[in-house]
């Protein structure tokens, strides 16, 4: 899989920071904060780069990946029923041990950037080794996800292995979303969820509904 990007540099003092952006806007992608749960609506093209850039968080411990979606409009069915706050979305490996306090300092100083093309080693992490998924509801397991709220902004923090298995629920909405909707006119709702009890999310993060929406206001 080839993903178009953007690379941007930003310097504060004696520390320099990579960031990774798409190199087409998100359009179509809109997470939103519920307080108690969070949600994702998008449809196939943004499903399927974000699984992109999933897979790219995994492989890119030093890079501080930012979807910049804040400022989206909601899906036109949506829109009525969406009455929280709208964020951003910054997925980092844990390694990095970025401080999501100086993500507003760092977004302000970023640079142009250049374009770049990252080639990905498998367009579908299904193909990979299977998911061990008793393994992690283990107490030992480390391969969590841990959320931050800044500056309008959502931080995953994880492992690659964690990003590298869960990049499946952006897929899973790119491929079956679509073909879903048509053939299912009194129940077209498809969606899928980072759920609390998968064993991916730490103990403070929330559970993250995701939904394939068709129609988009402009």
């Amino acid at each position: 899989m080839k993903l178009p990007v953007i690379i941007h540099q930003a310097r504060l003092g004696a520390d320099e920071f990579r960031v990774i952006r798409p190199a087409r806007p998100l359009s179509h992608a809109v997470l939103i904060d519920h307080d108690r749960h969070l949600d994702a609506y998008l449809d196939q093209d943004s499903a399927r780069r974000i699984a992109g850039l999933w897979m790219l968080a995994a492989r890119s411990p030093r890079s501080l990946i930012h979807l910049p979606i804040r400022a989206n409009r909601p899906p036109a069915r949506k829109a009525p029923a969406i009455d929280g706050c709208r964020l951003d979305l910054v997925l980092l490996h844990h390694s990095l041990q970025f401080a999501p306090s100086r993500w507003k300092q760092v977004r302000s100083h970023l640079g142009p950037g250049r374009p770049h093309t990252a080639d990905l080693p498998a367009a579908d992490p299904a193909d990979g080794p299977a998911i061990d998924y008793a393994s992690r509801h283990h107490q030992e397991n480390r391969d969590l996800f841990h959320q931050h709220l800044h500056a309008e902004t959502l931080f995953m923090t994880g492992s690659a292995k964690v990003f590298r298995e869960t990049a499946r629920h952006f897929l899973d909405i790119a491929r079956h979303g679509p073909a879903h909707v048509p053939g299912h006119p009194n129940d077209s709702h498809f969606c899928t969820e980072f759920h609390w009890n998968d064993g991916t999310l730490g103990d403070a993060a929330r559970g993250i509904h995701i939904e394939y929406c068709e129609q988009w206001n402009s």
